[in-house]
């Protein structure tokens, strides 16, 4: 499933074109374009956001909330977040990535492997900013729900079923109670 062609998303999509390679088979290839991440960057992504689908995008995986790109693994290498503000000092920026990361863009460039930290140490940091930049993208859409572990695909925010009728209601609550 490719990220939607939202407004929100589109420096990322045009740069993720302008870099894509189409390629319908190999082992490097992920919905017909040429993979521009490592695997074991892939695994890394899946890694600190288990129940999150994983989306391709030209040859990029990408965590989107409610059609809203939140991370990006990009190469060997970079991890791109969308947040409000820079990530916090204790992790280390990766090789920014222009002109997404350029400033007042909203996206910073992380190293995913985090190589001052220890692993356990490295993984909780990064897992809460990967749920920070899906809780902050989930927030940048029109639709009202932003509950960042919901997959794609699926109906959020409010029923768009019609509520029952009083009489209905009466009617039903009147048949059990009823005296006769």
């Amino acid at each position: 499933m490719l990220l939607p062609n939202l407004p929100q998303n589109t420096a990322l999509l045009d740069l993720l074109r302008e870099q894509s390679v189409p390629q319908e088979r190999g082992g490097y290839a992920d919905e017909g374009w040429e993979l521009h991440t490592h695997p074991d960057l892939v695994e890394r992504l899946e890694d600190l956001a288990p129940r999150w689908p994983v989306l391709a995008s030209f040859g990029v995986p990408v965590l989107a909330a409610n059609g809203i790109a939140a991370v990006v693994a990009v190469g060997t290498g970079v991890l791109l977040v969308r947040l409000p503000e820079a990530p916090p000092e204790p992790l280390e920026p990766a090789e920014p990535c222009p002109p997404l990361t350029d400033p007042g863009q909203g996206w910073y460039a992380v190293c995913p492997w985090q190589n001052e930290l220890s692993s356990a140490e490295s993984k909780r940091l990064l897992s809460l900013l990967v749920q920070h930049a899906l809780t902050y993208a989930a927030s940048q859409s029109a639709v009202d729900s932003i509950d960042w572990q919901e997959k794609p695909g699926t109906q959020s925010g409010k029923s768009q079923g019609r509520r029952p009728s009083k009489r209905t209601t009466r009617r039903s609550r009147g048949r059990r109670g009823r005296r006769r």
